[in-house]
């Protein structure tokens, strides 16, 4: 194939489709702990580690947002080493936060 043929608009499409099912697993993630934390009646302990999800998620949220409009450029630019930590911390974060109402 040329580079003719390619299309420059589907890897930024591919991208942002995966920034956004990312952002809604993530989303399931800390709603899933908000309900354990309401059926489950945890402890404030459990309290703390909801809002600490929620935050972790907000966190995920912005950069997240960020990206996605950042791929609706013409020349889309690489994602920082700064947001991509952000990312990745928030989303170990939200899990190991998300696994701490169970207890």
């Amino acid at each position: 194939m040329t580079t003719a043929e390619r299309d420059p608009g589907l890897q930024p499409e591919r991208t942002r489709l995966a920034w956004r099912r990312t952002t809604l697993a993530c989303t399931v993630v800390a709603l899933l702990a908000v309900r354990q934390a309401l059926h489950g009646g945890t402890a404030p302990a459990g309290a703390l580690a909801v809002a600490l999800s929620l935050l972790a998620w907000l966190g995920f949220l912005c950069v997240a947002h960020r990206r996605v409009t950042g791929m609706g450029a013409a020349r889309p630019v690489p994602l920082s080493p700064r947001h991509a930590l952000t990312a990745a911390a928030c989303t170990v974060a939200l899990a190991v936060f998300a696994a701490a109402t169970l207890f």
